[in-house]
């Protein structure tokens, strides 16, 4: 289900069925030489019990944009975001700042508080007592299309 849209993120609420998941087969994928398939396990796995710790506080948002390339964060890319988890140094959040959500990587330091992207391109955004701004929550995971 949709919830916002802005020029950076489109958030999602999850949508948590009770279904028992896609089949997994549990040997082990070699991306080396191939190895035989002998014996393996066939179990269901729903990705919603390995992604998501609080399911209230959970919610998804697709990236738009190329500031976060250097983290593994690439346009298209769907973020998982917690938004029980304390904000932290170094951790990467989605952030409101001025208006507008943005994702970045958080750098706390005695000076104060910036926005680090992590794409040279891009400057790190000092937050000051003028901004707007709001920690809405911590990025857990980041699915990719291949």
């Amino acid at each position: 289900m949709l919830l916002h849209t802005s020029k950076t993120l489109t958030f999602f609420t999850p949508e948590f069925a009770d279904y028992s998941g896609a089949i997994f087969f549990d040997t082990g994928i070699s991306a080396g030489f191939p190895s035989p398939a002998e014996d393996f396990k066939e179990e269901r796995l729903s990705l919603d019990n390995i992604l998501v710790k609080n399911k209230l506080a959970t919610f998804y948002a697709r990236v738009s944009g190329q500031s976060m390339i250097d983290a593994g964060l690439d346009d298209n890319d769907l973020l998982v975001i917690d938004r029980s988890l304390e904000p932290e140094h170094n951790r990467i959040a989605v952030c409101f700042l001025d208006g507008e959500f943005t994702v970045k990587r958080l750098r706390v330091e005695k000076d104060g508080v910036w926005l680090q992207p992590e794409n040279s391109k891009y400057q790190p955004i000092k937050i000051t007592e003028e901004n707007d701004f709001v920690i809405w929550g911590i990025v857990t995971n980041v699915i990719k299309k291949v």
